[in-house]
């Protein structure tokens, strides 16, 4: 196909990895992705991710946490799927919008030009029309990367999944011998009653990709043990692999170790070798740093995470792991309480709440599990625990600060009560967009898809703030995913009952960070800082907030 072969030609220097899964979901492709990445990146080769998600909606925004997990959002103001957070906390990669597809987006691209008049004369179909959109969706992404990773997501054998592999299966002859590889990710199982590893589950899931018309070169074989010499001898002989391309995933204790497990099997020696790319020697000095101070840490600090969607811990993916990041800077192991703010809600507070170092409330949308989560600010604020408010947790600070300390009763966000007499947080119809030069416009009307303000915008930090001692500069910019705002209605009788505004957007109109007065540590930000921290880089707010709670933890200790 012409449109094919202008795609190689466009991108001819770079390769391409395609990484699939089979037997079931949940065996960590991303993760496995992630890992292929950083071990390149060790090796001096330049690498980017896409990832590839069967379902029909367009981007993951509108679904609930239950349903897909965390939303990550990129700089650029994407909703996308959370394997995107993995790509970015293992390599050193800024991922965009056009680093996530999902069935929906293709087939609205494709749409769109059927009804612009592109197809002319022509009968719209799966192959070629969505296949080649697929393709050009992953030759677009590259720029001066040496290497391309793309993740499909969903298990081989999903209906649903299919044009995405079809596309890949031609990607090989546009691109051509040398420039790509397929990875299949699979799940060799221990049955306990047979004492035995099976192989079966992994030659079932390789013929039904070659079905298809793919051919693995590397199997990545998820066990919670080490697969013998002769079971992978097997595994090759039956999929029709070398026996070096026969990799153990085993279960680890952190997913840092992922990548030295992985290099440890030889993997990244095979796709330097079958890629045929120029690398120097691996250097991971770095992360068994970090897996040690995971796994060896010197302190202990406990943290209570009031959530409403704490049954689901996917939907606090990045959260999770940027408090992890806290606790490498402070050389501690974070121990999350889960706590629903539901029960909060039925308990009370202090018996929820009572003991721990430090108190974090992240993001939520509708009014479910509100009142617990602004009773935990109440108690963080009376106790002088450590407070660290995120997006819905920054806004319940607000509400909590106008209720019982500015004397402001009933005060509330219009997201929940339209009619509360004091609307301290409410809807912002529109506002200034620094990335496009423009002025935003909603209002409850508007579509929910893509019309929050989404991704990063710039932050002032005001001097002698807890924000500025964290970051140590006075200009940020973090990511964003939220309707409602900080109303500069109530900022003068805020700030007089003791509310500190410590982060401006640069025209002073969007209020980002909020701290309080006569408290150890108590801050909330309406952006999300997980999405930048890494285990390399931690942010600097979870590093400060981890530091706080030790602090707390070490004086009730002496009590």
């Amino acid at each position: 196909m012409k449109v094919g072969t202008d795609m190689a030609e466009k991108k001819a220097k770079t390769k391409y990895i395609f990484v699939t899964g089979g037997v079931v979901s949940s065996l960590g492709k991303g993760l496995a992705a992630s890992s292929m990445g950083a071990l390149l990146e060790a090796r001096g080769i330049k690498v980017t991710f896409l990832k590839l998600d069967p379902y029909i909606n367009v981007d993951p925004g509108t679904m609930s946490p239950f349903q897909h997990g965390e939303v990550f959002v990129t700089d650029d103001g994407a909703e996308t799927d959370l394997d995107l957070g993995h790509y970015e906390r293992y390599c050193n990669v800024t991922t965009s919008r056009k680093s996530n597809y999902t069935s929906g987006k293709i087939y609205y691209n494709v749409i769109s030009k059927e009804r612009r008049g592109d197809y002319l004369g022509g009968t719209v179909q799966v192959v070629p029309h969505i296949t080649d959109e697929i393709k050009r969706a992953i030759t677009d992404l590259a720029t001066d990367e040496d290497v391309v990773i793309v993740e499909i997501g969903g298990t081989i054998g999903d209906i649903e999944s299919l044009p995405f592999l079809e596309a890949i299966r031609q990607m090989r002859y546009t691109l051509g011998k040398g420039n790509y590889l397929y990875i299949h990710l699979t799940l060799v199982p221990y049955i306990k009653a047979a004492d035995e590893l099976k192989t079966k589950p992994t030659q079932h899931s390789v013929k039904e990709l070659q079905s298809i018309g793919i051919q693995p070169n590397i199997l990545l074989c998820r066990s919670d043990r080490p697969l013998p010499r002769e079971m992978k001898r097997k595994i090759a002989l039956f999929c029709n692999v070398e026996e070096n391309a026969v990799i153990t995933a085993q279960d680890v204790d952190t997913i840092y170790e992922v990548p030295l497990h992985l290099h440890e099997e030889g993997l990244d020696d095979r796709i330097v070798e079958m890629l045929d790319l120029k690398a120097q020697r691996g250097d991971l000095s770095v992360w068994e740093t970090i897996v040690k101070r995971v796994k060896q840490p010197l302190k202990n600090v406990t943290i209570a995470l009031v959530g409403k969607y704490v049954d689901l811990k996917e939907s606090y993916k990045s959260l999770c792991e940027a408090l992890t990041h806290g606790g490498i800077a402070n050389d501690a192991k974070v121990s999350l309480c889960w706590v629903d703010s539901e029960e909060i809600e039925a308990k009370g507070a202090e018996v929820m709440l009572k003991g721990m170092d430090g108190i974090l409330v992240p993001g939520g949308f509708g009014i479910r599990g509100v009142e617990g989560k602004i009773a935990a600010v109440k108690y963080a604020r009376e106790s002088k625990i450590p407070y660290f408010g995120i997006c819905l947790g920054m806004q319940c600070a607000v509400i909590e600060t106008a209720r019982n300390l500015a004397g402001l009763a009933g005060a509330n966000s219009s997201e929940f009560e339209a009619k509360t007499p004091h609307p301290v947080i409410y809807l912002i119809e529109q506002w200034y967009d620094h990335r496009t030069g423009t002025v935003q416009k909603r209002d409850l009307a508007s579509d929910k898809g893509g019309s929050m303000r989404l991704g990063a915008y710039p932050c002032k930090l005001t001097k002698g703030s807890l924000a500025l001692e964290a970051y140590g500069k006075e200009e940020i910019a973090e990511r964003h995913r939220h309707r409602y705002e900080f109303n500069n209605k109530y900022l003068d009788q805020l700030k007089k009952a003791g509310l500190v505004i410590s982060g401006l957007s640069p025209d002073g109109e969007l209020v980002e960070i909020v701290e309080l007065k006569d408290h150890p540590w108590f801050l909330g930000c309406q952006f999300h800082p997980e999405f930048k921290s890494t285990p390399r880089n931690p942010h600097p707010l979870f590093t400060a907030f981890i530091a706080a709670s030790f602090r707390n933890r070490e004086q009730r200790m002496k009590q």
